[in-house]
């Protein structure tokens, strides 16, 4: 089994509201079937949730009138980018099935509360690709929160124990500083948590509701301890994520659980 991440940043223009990136989405699906092996897809939701669900401060919680507008409005926007990734994947011949977190993961505090797994493992047990995704889920204290793409990853890392998880960026891997904004920033072959205080970490993204840099890390070297291989690689790159969950060698960053 491999679990594989793709990142909000590469099939969507994050800047644009509800702007997918078609052509990468499209080569992407091609590079999954190509690898011919079972297979957990998650997504993330780039421009189509974070822009909104950052507006209207989904990630807190709250059960006003206008909040709950905008939490239906942004998982009805997930399912649209989430549709057009199934359907590319469809379209390379993989028989992708969308499993929305919404339907079957709820929060406590933003932190799991309860989750079934059940579609996951009867739809990988008849041989079809699951896709899920981030997504504006239930939470028994706030109401409703974000459940992130890299959540989902935890979880299914923990249920499946995957052969490799691979994170699927728009940069070359893990770099000492932001590599768009510093350009002698290095790229790091290897990380674990010994390696934080050699990393130089930014604000989070304005528009990104799912944490910081540093937090969606510590959450890679949680996904570490339950894979065999944990990887983040450039998905802007031609078959750079096909090479990566063949187990070739690729220029990226390898994630460990450290000590």
């Amino acid at each position: 089994m491999l679990l594989v991440k793709l990142g909000g940043s590469v099939l969507t223009d994050k800047a644009r509201l509800r702007t997918p990136r078609r052509a990468a989405i499209r080569r992407l699906a091609r590079e999954l079937a190509a690898v011919r092996k079972p297979m957990l897809v998650v997504h993330g939701a780039g421009s189509y949730g974070h822009i909104l669900a950052r507006k209207h401060r989904l990630h807190e919680g709250g059960m006003t009138d206008a909040k709950r507008s905008a939490a239906a409005r942004v998982q009805a926007d997930v399912k649209v980018l989430d549709a057009l990734v199934v359907d590319a994947m469809i379209d390379a011949d993989l028989a992708a099935v969308p499993i929305p977190p919404s339907a079957v993961l709820s929060l406590d505090d933003g932190r799991v509360s309860s989750i079934d797994l059940t579609p996951f493992l009867e739809f990988s047990s008849m041989a079809f690709t699951p896709v899920t995704f981030g997504d504006v889920v239930r939470d028994v204290r706030r109401g409703f929160s974000v459940c992130s793409g890299d959540l989902m990853m935890l979880e299914l890392a923990r249920a499946f124990r995957p052969e490799r998880a691979v994170f699927v960026a728009d940069v070359d891997g893990l770099f000492t500083a932001d590599p768009k904004r510093h350009r002698d920033a290095e790229r790091l072959d290897t990380v674990g948590p010994a390696d934080l205080k050699r990393i130089e970490f930014t604000v989070s993204s304005r528009t990104d509701v799912t944490g910081s840099i540093e937090g969606k890390l510590r959450r890679m070297f949680e996904i570490a301890e339950h894979v065999g291989e944990c990887l983040i690689v450039n998905g802007n790159v031609k078959n750079r994520v096909l090479d990566a969950l063949r187990g070739r060698h690729v220029v990226g960053t390898r994630v460990t659980r450290g000590p």
